[in-house]
């Protein structure tokens, strides 16, 4: 024991009470005989790790002395004085004059934007988004070096030269030269200093300062365990001050001195002892605060005694052998316990959502969520929303990843991207796109310029692209005869729409298709075209863009972003348009958006910074598993262990300690549920160490049936959860859908090639024809194999058209320049020009040798011929129609009806069964005389032709040995479905002989057929 143990108060609560609770009772009572004078509270600082600890404790005190009003004591946040450098100077009191007159702490955007700049001076390589992520790493090393107070000048002599990664670890130490040679001269110029080492001043000072001067009153710093240098010697003074002192969170007095000394980084008890080294102090000098002892339930006790044995040194976990003697001292350890092993993510969320909402059952009572995860926090605000229940995140989320961030960064994405379809679509969606109008009005303007001009091939760039485009469109449906008598136009009914669009849009498109420009010019005229495309309507009122942008915690912190950003936006420096969404992004990753009140009174979810020294009544310690809690230890990009050790920084596995301490605190909690998932992504994942710690000691100590409760807890809160989503009694099988319209509401005209639809899924026909429902095409959809189909055919429809009775000199060279012509509008995109059209030039080369074979027996040619054949039905005329490919009139007086096949052609025995009628109908409308030009004689041939574009180029596959008879079939086979359907009590099912249901069938999904079919190929 030093000689200056005796003049140190330095203090402990234990961890079973509830902290803030047990601190507000003891700051009371230790008031004496100054109970009686109001003031007394106002003369006590109380320095705490947190803001929200500091919120807390002004709630405990509220707690302890019954809601009465009262004089609290000054509650400040230790980790943020230099916040508030007002309250810090109050604190130091005149005496010490300007000893805070320090250069004030560079912006953290700023500095970010500064290292970006001398990254991309190092790298030209580099995007400045990419850039920008690694200045935030480089300013978190700077910090770390800071906050240990370790100079970073001697990064150049780390690496011997002899070292077989010398050359490797050379270059990286040469690029942090960037934070010892360039940096500091910056520093020193802008006459600023990093925010760690600000910090580290601010402190710094406030320990010389009462060191000299002691403040009056009381003052008690609660709640840290000294992780950093700066608060050790601060909390080293307050505790030396004739009325300070220090109150350490759950120091363990009972621990064995073999263990206490084998304390490692991970231990939870590591940072207090390096405390309690730097103090001079033996853990056994340290008193109960106040002397008030507090007295432990024998619940209690057995709970530290068990966290204890499963928080030991790895070096002393042989003692472990010895517990089962020790049984009686557990009674009880285990009492409020629940362990959830969850199958993934959404069982483990969904049951902790039913946790928190019964904790509502009871008045007053609290409950809390605990989790690094934020992913699992957002999946439990959620799940909450079943029953209405309001909650946030109080750890926040990044900006990015906000409504608000979104919107900004699907605004800059748009206008770069030319207002393509994707990213244009993904910007007029959002919530807060209005462009001035009511939301409904622009949303219905949205959908018709979604389905009718967006879709299929991407149109040409920007607005005139899109005006194009509605115009090739409204010409299409001309011709197609789509448009309504007295309809008005798509040009009349969405030009005016994009002409305020563009309005809106056109400063910010100048500038982002010019060349490189300083970022605050990009910057400027991007948030003018957010706050413009915001701007909404209601009740013809209009609602100014930035009300709605700017509102809420999201929208104030990117207000204070786009603020921040036109100051620091100056040392940046011009960047390619181009890479603005992605700097932007960047930019606004690195800046977290917390809320400044909970949005309820009784649930929270916090993160294990935001929990320290909290308690609810029910505590969710959620995302136990190892890797996420705690977090993967890694040295991080710049040194290896080694290289830490010896610039003088700590390994990462203190930031582990740091997480035991919050777990270790957190299980002492009365009812505390322990909650993982057994797969994350679909990998599966491993306990968090102290799961599979707290499992070795229950064993050791002979308390497995107890565990084994905690785990059916934990079953039955799983299955409780899982029974809210499944309905009541066994499931119910689905029924296939039946629907029989109206005989007036049947088609009467079908091609032939949707009778092989009608005949294998009806109800596609049903929601095609009846409900008028088609399937849209992609956006911006590259030519794919249907694409390439229409491409080929039109090439041989021109040649057969140009060419219907002989053969030119040299067909191959012909196909080859019709080819070019017809491929020439879509050769821009890479994948025509590299994979489609040399496709195509094997099935020319082919094609032309089939030529020369046939033509000495074809009379005449036709190609892409139109025929139509009425039938008669029990219902009316029923129209055939059928576009062929190819009819070739023979010399012996018949005729060869083909098809062209990019794809697989049907098997020959399908075609046989009748299950691929197209071409036997097409044969029986040929037979007929449907075709115009064509003479009505037999068809002594059915063949299709693949045009694979392999090595071979094509193949010619007959589809029948028996053209006529397939021909007779398949006519009567029609006429037997026409009059089945002619009847008003058949049904369109879906998919009534599963065996030979379609292969693609865009309208599955509408049948619902995964809820109706078992056991069908593809189910």
């Amino acid at each position: 024991m030093s000689d200056r143990s005796f003049t140190l108060r330095v203090a402990t609560l234990p961890p079973g009470p509830p902290f803030l609770d047990t601190l507000a009772r003891g700051i009371l009572a230790s008031l004496g005989d100054r109970a009686e004078d109001p003031l007394a509270a106002t003369r006590v600082t109380v320095l705490l790790p947190t803001r929200r600890a500091c919120r807390g404790l002004h709630e405990a005190f509220l707690r302890v002395q019954g809601g009465a009003a009262a004089l609290l004591p000054r509650i400040l946040p230790l980790g943020d004085l230099e916040e508030d450098e007002a309250a810090a100077m109050d604190m130091l009191g005149p005496a010490v004059g300007s000893v805070l007159d320090l250069p004030p702490a560079l912006p953290g955007l700023t500095r970010q934007i500064l290292l970006t700049r001398l990254i991309l001076a190092r790298d030209s390589d580099m995007t400045p988004a990419q850039a920008a992520r690694l200045a935030l790493d480089l300013g978190r090393l700077l910090d770390q070096a800071q906050t240990e107070r370790v100079g970073l000048e001697t990064l150049g002599a780390l690496v011997p030269e002899d070292s077989p990664l010398a050359e490797h670890w050379r270059q990286t130490l040469t690029f942090l030269g960037l934070l010892t040679q360039a940096w500091p001269l910056i520093l020193e110029e802008m006459g600023h200093l990093d925010p760690a080492e600000h910090r580290d001043r601010v402190l710094a000072a406030q320990a010389r300062a009462w060191e000299r001067h002691a403040p009056p009153g009381p003052v008690i710093a609660a709640g840290s365990t000294g992780s950093i240098p700066a608060t050790r010697e601060l909390l080293a003074v307050i505790a030396s001050l004739p009325e300070g002192q220090v109150v350490l969170p759950g120091l363990d007095r009972t621990m064995d001195d073999a263990s206490w000394e084998a304390i490692e980084d991970t231990h939870p008890q590591a940072g207090m002892k390096r405390l309690l080294d730097r103090l001079g102090l033996d853990r056994t000098e340290v008193a109960d605060f106040h002397g008030a002892r507090t007295i432990l339930t024998d619940s209690q006790s057995a709970r530290a005694l068990l966290v204890a044995e499963a928080m030991r040194p790895a070096a002393t976990t042989d003692n472990w052998r010895e517990l089962v003697t020790r049984r009686e001292a557990f009674a009880g350890a285990l009492d409020g316990v629940t362990l959830i092993d969850a199958p993934g993510p959404r069982d483990e969320a969904a049951a902790i959502a039913l946790i928190l909402r019964e904790a509502l059952e009871t008045d007053g009572r609290t409950a809390a969520l605990v989790t690094p995860d934020r992913a699992l926090a957002r999946r439990v605000v959620a799940a909450l929303g079943r029953w209405g229940v309001e909650v946030d995140d109080s750890a926040g989320r990044p900006l990015a990843q906000t409504p608000v961030g979104a919107f900004l960064r699907l605004a800059a994405e748009a206008v770069a991207d030319q207002m393509g379809p994707i990213a244009l679509l993904s910007l007029l969606q959002h919530p807060l796109a209005a462009g001035g109008e009511e939301v409904g009005a622009f949303r219905a303007k949205l959908r018709l310029l979604d389905r009718e001009v967006l879709r299929g091939p991407r149109p040409d760039s920007g607005f005139s692209g899109l005006r194009a485009a509605i115009a090739g469109r409204d010409k299409l449906r001309q011709e197609r005869g789509e448009a309504a008598p007295g309809e008005r136009s798509l040009a009349e009914r969405l030009g005016p729409w994009l002409d305020g669009l563009e309005a809106l849009a056109a400063p910010f498109l100048e500038v982002m298709t010019g060349e490189a420009r300083p970022f605050a010019e990009l910057l400027e005229p991007h948030m003018r075209f957010c706050e413009g495309l915001a701007a909404s309507a209601e009740f013809g009122q209009p609602i100014p863009g930035a009300s709605r942008l700017w509102a809420g915690d999201a929208g104030e912190a990117a207000a204070h972003l786009a603020a921040d950003l036109t100051e620091a936006a100056i040392h940046l420096g011009p960047i390619e348009p181009r890479h603005y969404p992605a700097l932007l992004d960047a930019l606004m990753g690195g800046l977290p958006v917390r809320p400044r009140r909970d949005l309820h009174s009784r649930l929270f979810i916090w993160g294990p910074l935001e929990a320290r020294l909290q308690r609810a009544d029910v505590t969710v310690l959620g995302g136990l598993n190892e890797g996420t809690w705690p977090a993967q230890v890694d040295t991080g990009p710049w040194m290896s262990r080694p290289m830490l050790q010896q610039v003088g920084l700590p390994q990462p596995e203190r930031r582990v300690g740091l997480a035991a301490h919050d777990v270790a605190q957190a299980l002492h909690a009365p009812e505390v549920i322990l909650s993982r998932s057994g797969k994350v992504d679909g990998a599966p994942t491993v306990p968090s160490r102290w799961i599979t710690r707290l499992d070795a000691v229950v064993e050791a100590a002979g308390l497995r049936d107890e565990w084994e409760d905690a785990k059916v807890r934990g079953t039955h809160l799983l299955t409780w959860a899982r029974a809210l989503e499944q309905p009541e009694g066994p499931p119910q099988r689905g029924a296939r859908p039946h629907p029989t319209p109206p005989l007036a509401d049947r088609p009467r005209r079908l091609s032939v090639t949707r009778i092989e639809t009608w005949m294998r899924d009806p109800y596609a026909l049903y929601a095609e024809f009846i409900l008028g429902l088609k399937e849209l095409d992609p956006l911006e959809a590259d030519p794919g194999a249907a694409d390439y189909g229409n491409l080929v055919h039109e090439t041989l429809e021109r040649f057969a058209k140009d060419y219907p009775r002989g053969l030119p000199g040299d067909p191959e060279e012909i196909l080859d320049q019709l080819g070019r012509e017809v491929f020439a509008e879509q050769m821009a995109r890479p994948g025509v020009r590299a994979f489609w059209w040399p496709r195509f030039q094997r099935v020319a080369k082919w094609f032309a040798d089939q030529e020369r074979a046939r033509r000495d027996r074809i009379v005449e040619v036709h190609a892409e011929l139109k025929g139509v054949l009425t039938l008669e039905g029990p219902g009316g005329p029923f129209t055939l129609s059928a576009t062929a490919d190819r009819i070739d009139v023979l010399t012996d007086g018949t005729l060869a009806v083909l098809d062209y096949k990019t794809g697989t052609p049907p098997a020959r025995r399908e075609v046989d069964a009748g299950l691929a009628p197209q071409l036997p109908l097409e044969a029986a409308l040929a037979t007929a005389g449907a075709f115009p030009g064509v003479p009505p004689h037999p068809v002594s041939e059915l063949a299709f032709w693949k045009l694979r574009g392999d090595k071979k180029g094509g193949e010619i596959r007959p589809a029948t040995d028996d053209p006529a008879g397939a021909a007779k079939t398949a006519l009567e086979g029609l006429s037997n479905l026409i009059a089945a359907f002619d009847h008003p009590e058949t049904p369109y099912l879906a998919r009534p002989h599963p065996d030979h249901a379609p292969r693609f069938n865009p309208y599955q999904h509408l049948a619902r057929v995964k809820e109706w079919a078992d056991g069908e190929d593809g189910e």
